[in-house]
């Protein structure tokens, strides 16, 4: 009998899968309640968000300053072009004012008598057109003769004592200057006026050379 029990007991304890079952599933539920518990003890700390405020303000000041340069860099295209087209022929211009001179000259060493005066004729009608297609493409004279001096469009080559007429005037004008549109493309060669010296005056200027 007692052997009977022993083995009836073993059923029971050591080999019973139902047993081994609950068990099993009662170790599986522990454990899943321990990791809760340490779960909900530990915090997980959550990633470092970055400041989106700080990033858009920047990429907001890089595009305005892009924007910026680009406006600028439009603008300064649009005055490169317009210079270009205003004043392309300047230099074609320039090199055509000698002409001109030469044509003046002509005339002005020219005589009147019968056998040259059909050629003064022709040498007046060509600079008369030229002077006329010039003009067109904006190069126009600069007047000079008895107007006053002004520095930014004559060049004084010297002075003439004169005191009928104010000092600092335009006598003279031995070689045409030129603009062309806003632009000095050449100015006057001309001789200004000053007003006489007295003779004290002539010799204290002279002593002031001497020493």
């Amino acid at each position: 009998m007692r052997h009977k029990a022993k083995k009836i007991d073993e059923n029971m304890t050591g080999n019973n899968p139902c047993t081994e079952a609950a068990e099993s599933e009662s170790a599986a539920r522990m454990e899943e309640e321990t990791t809760g518990d340490i779960t909900a003890e530990t915090p997980v700390s959550e990633p470092s968000k970055p400041d989106t405020e700080e990033e858009l303000r920047q990429e907001k000041d890089k595009y305005l300053r892009l924007y910026a340069e680009f406006e600028n860099y439009k603008k300064r295209v649009a005055k490169d072009k317009e210079e270009l087209i205003k004043y392309g022929n300047e230099s074609m211009l320039y090199e055509l004012l000698p002409v001109i001179d030469n044509l003046e000259m002509a005339l002005k060493h020219s005589t009147n008598d019968a056998s040259s005066g059909g050629l003064v004729q022709g040498v007046e009608i060509t600079l008369k057109e030229f002077l006329r297609v010039i003009d067109k493409f904006g190069l126009t004279p600069i007047e000079a003769s008895d107007k006053e001096f002004d520095p930014s469009l004559h060049h004084a080559m010297t002075q003439v004592e004169r005191d009928d007429i104010d000092e600092n005037m335009v006598v003279e004008e031995f070689r045409k200057g030129y603009m062309f549109r806003e632009k000095v493309l050449r100015p006057s060669l001309v001789a200004v006026s000053k007003k006489p010296v007295s003779g004290k005056n002539a010799e204290k200027e002279n002593l002031e050379e001497e020493s």
